[in-house]
């Protein structure tokens, strides 16, 4: 991979952009309440109930409705713009998460009527991460930025998942674990509306305003037609899609080996925890790195070859010996995880026309969380049958799949299109304009 060495803006001036501090701070807030909902639902479940069975059930109904269907509510996002379609969103998840709480505070719910409650909680989940980088897209003035405003988006995402167990924790010490719940609404509830009274989340058109040349400023003549047809180039999103979900299956498979790894050598699920941390943390790493270089590479080239890095160093963390050399390990794969996921974005938001850009990511999230959900499975049924070192290579090669997808050229309205848009380039003879894609 080949890198420019001219100078790039910091991190800080991604943030010293006008409204993006003040609108990257309240989507983190609402954020969180993933990082703390899902072990918040499941403890509390378990504590109403008594049975990991029905909790099990419980969280799978509210993590499917939640995956499969954010591609819908991200397409809400685009056609009405955030403001009128997170704000009822985001309002009535918060409401059912306190239905949710309400149910488990007390023993003698039916778990038929959790699984119903926790399905159609999940189902109005709010897209803010793709809603998010849809309006990094439009804050940022030029590609080089945008892309370290994504790896700051991702680096701080990650961190939101690692302290949310922890809010999770602290709330338990002293109050019912469905108080984790009540918590997860609040942090929706007020990040949310932080969120969509920003000016930046003002800026950002519905699809169904965004077309005619007057809708961006400086825009010449736009594709009516095209746009409305062909919001996101399918086959163009099908290789940031497919690696995401290979990088969510691994890391699932991951986190399930470790804990294996700690047992089999009787170290204690604290050990386990130290290896992930480290995992995370190498990812943050990465993530910054990437961040800082301009890559001179196209994302299409540099995608796959990040799948093979962290493909090839979760396949050697089997031949570790020891807790500390897999802690090594499994963090050099880490680096690789947060550049992959910000590059797999980066294509996603290249494939969209702008108002279909919260949808394509949301397609990624959607990769992701599905090989996430696939992955956990997969491990379940590969511990006990195979030696742990081969379970680390059937990990590298879920991820490594996925990066010998063809690279042929992408026909349609996302390769015509994208190069434009985030290269800047002057106005075309034919009336393509540069500054169509901010």
């Amino acid at each position: 991979m080949s890198a420019s060495s001219s100078p790039r803006p910091s991190y800080a001036a991604v943030l010293r952009i006008p409204h993006a501090r003040r609108t990257f701070l309240a989507a983190l807030v609402g954020r969180l309440c993933y990082g703390v909902v899902s072990v918040a639902v499941m403890l509390s479940v378990t504590r109403a109930t008594g049975s990991y069975a029905v909790a099990g059930t419980v969280m799978a109904l509210f993590g499917a409705t939640g995956v499969f269907l954010m591609p819908y509510r991200a397409a809400l996002v685009d056609r009405y713009g955030p403001r009128r379609a997170l704000t009822p969103m985001a309002l009535l998840y918060a409401a059912l998460l306190c239905v949710l709480a309400a149910a488990t505070w007390r023993p003698g719910t039916p778990a038929v009527a959790l699984g119903v409650i926790a399905a159609v909680t999940g189902a109005c989940a709010p897209p803010l991460g793709p809603t998010m980088r849809a309006v990094w897209a439009e804050l940022v003035p030029e590609r080089g930025m945008l892309q370290r405003a994504y790896g700051l988006d991702g680096v701080a995402e990650e961190l939101l998942f690692v302290t949310g167990p922890l809010l999770v924790g602290v709330v338990v010490g002293f109050a019912s674990p469905a108080a984790g719940v009540l918590l997860s609404a609040v942090l929706m509830a007020v990040g949310t509306l932080a969120f969509v009274t920003s000016p930046a989340v003002g800026g950002v058109r519905a699809a169904h305003r965004d077309s005619g040349p007057e809708s961006r400023p400086g825009a010449g003549p736009k594709s009516p037609r095209k746009r409305e047809s062909s919001p996101v180039d399918g086959r163009a999103l099908l290789q940031p899609v497919v690696v995401a979900t290979g990088v969510g299956l691994s890391l699932s498979v991951v986190d399930l080996l470790v804990v294996a790894f700690a047992e089999q050598r009787h170290l204690g699920a604290d050990s386990a925890a130290w290896v992930l941390a480290a995992l995370s943390a190498g990812s943050a790493v990465g993530g910054l790195l990437n961040g800082a270089v301009d890559w001179r590479t196209p994302a299409r080239v540099r995608l796959p070859r990040l799948a093979v890095g962290l493909g090839l160093a979760l396949a050697a963390a089997g031949l570790a010996p020891g807790l500390w050399t897999l802690a090594a390990a499994v963090a050099c794969a880490g680096v690789f995880v947060a550049p992959a996921l910000t590059t797999a974005y980066l294509l996603a938001d290249e494939t969209a026309a702008p108002g279909a850009r919260t949808r394509a990511g949301a397609w990624i999230n959607t990769g992701v969380n599905a090989g996430s959900s696939g992955g956990a499975m997969a491990a379940g049924l590969l511990i006990g049958r195979l030696p742990l070192g081969a379970c680390f290579v059937v990990a590298g090669v879920a991820v490594l799949a996925p990066a010998t997808l063809t690279r042929r050229p992408v026909s349609g309205w996302g390769r015509r299109h994208r190069n434009p848009v985030r290269l800047e380039r002057p106005q075309t003879p034919d009336g393509q304009p540069a500054a169509d894609r901010r």
